[in-house]
């Protein structure tokens, strides 16, 4: 079949891989220059499954309270007159109960650890690289509460199954030694050695580059401006380069999908929770974390991308605000270097900031949607590099007629 895969972020890009593996004509579309410009740009970098879960959870709302009046809270919510906010807003809270938490962490705990497992098989089968290293995530408390949440999701984790190991404050400085230079107490960590690191905009551009090599056919510069339907399919889709006709069509757009599909009556419960980070070069590796650390104080997570430091961190539901004020550089990087100091060039560092597409119960939506030959794989908030590679092989086999792997 002829398939249009729309939007070249990891999401489009790793589903585009799987349908040209199974023998598709695949065509990517996205208004950027390249792929993983947006979003997929300048994550964390890490693909961590261990720590895949919803950010609706019990107590999150009377926390997120709390941080509405700290200047430099991990969340911050800036009301806007717009329904889909609120909307988001109420599912949201309605998502934070014990029982939709315990369903949507198993979800996305299952998609996350079946996606590290494709991403695995395909750097063997491709021999691609992106920074790439395995050598586990640390999060790290610094106070007894964190510590007594680091003991409660080390639960979840034992009851799935999955490798790690609480540890105390010297047990935290002899997994990440750069840690010891920052002076700081920490209560606690929670080692996940299985998750991996990596970039994820090296990563679009190398597999990009595969699928070119292999007949898959990448439109650039060509902003998608809607899709045509007729009867129960969709007939083509309009971009700024002409329309462009396909047997099935694939919406990977992050945030900006539901502004397409709404005009086809499909509402996704979508919404752009805006994050930031910074990149810099290493100066002293001693120094720097050898891994990635989670601060879950700050919620602002440090990783190494061969010879970089990435961190990254906050969240702000503020719509499509793209600017990237001083207060919120300024705390990202005062934390960073509190952390990690002297461990790399800091005043050179570049910041960026991009949209997480959020859902309000955590997963990602995936496979048919309203039409015979229009599908979605969109909504991983901040789990798009550790679920990318999973869900695009998940709807790659539902295009195909296939049943998924994993039950979804």
């Amino acid at each position: 079949m002829r398939v249009a895969v729309l939007g070249a972020g990891v999401v489009g890009i790793t589903t585009a891989w799987y349908l040209t593996e199974q023998g598709h004509e695949v065509t990517v579309i996205d208004r950027r220059s390249g792929p993983a410009q947006e979003t997929s740009f300048g994550n964390a970098g890490g693909v961590c499954p261990g720590f895949a879960g919803p950010w609706a959870a019990p107590g999150m709302p009377l926390k997120a309270l709390k941080w509405l009046f700290k200047s430099q809270a991990p969340l911050k919510w800036r009301p806007r007159p717009d329904i889909n906010q609120w909307k988001w807003l109420a599912a949201f809270v309605a998502n934070c109960t014990p029982e939709a938490f315990a369903r949507n962490k198993a979800r996305m705990q299952r998609m996350a650890h079946y996606s590290l497992a494709c991403l695995r098989a395909l750097r063997e089968d491709t021999g691609i690289t992106y920074d790439n290293a395995a050598n586990g995530v640390l999060q790290v408390f610094s106070s007894d509460e964190e510590m007594q949440g680091g003991a409660r999701a080390a639960r979840v984790l034992a009851d799935l199954g999955i490798a790690h190991r609480l540890v105390d404050g010297p047990g935290v400085l002899d997994i990440e030694p750069g840690l010891a230079r920052s002076g700081a107490t920490f209560s606690g960590g929670l080692h996940l050695p299985g998750d991996e690191t990596g970039d994820c905009h090296l990563f679009c551009v190398a597999l990009a580059d595969l699928l070119a090599q292999r007949g898959c056919t990448m439109m650039f510069d060509a902003s998608i401006t809607r899709l045509v339907r007729e009867g129960d399919r969709i007939t083509h889709v309009e971009t700024a380069a002409g329309p462009v006709l396909a047997d099935a069509f694939v919406v990977a757009l992050g945030a900006y999908a539901p502004g397409l599909l709404r005009p086809l009556g499909i509402d996704v419960p979508v919404y752009p929770v805006k994050g930031y980070s910074m990149t810099c070069p290493i100066t002293d590796f001693d120094a720097a974390p050898r891994s990635s650390v989670m601060d879950e104080h700050s919620k602002v997570m440090v990783t190494r991308l061969g010879g970089r430091l990435r961190a990254a961190g906050v969240a702000e539901l503020a719509g499509f605000d793209g600017r990237i004020p001083d207060p919120a550089t300024a705390a990202l990087s005062q934390r960073v270097q509190a952390l990690f100091p002297g461990a790399a060039a800091y005043e050179g560092a570049r910041f960026w900031c991009g949209f997480r597409p959020m859902t309000p119960d955590g997963p990602a939506r995936l496979g048919p949607a309203g039409y015979r030959n229009l599908f979605l794989n969109v909504g991983h908030g901040s789990n798009g590099w550790t679920q990318a590679c999973g869900t695009g092989r998940v709807v790659a086999d539902l295009v195909s007629g296939r049943t998924p792997d994993i039950e979804i």
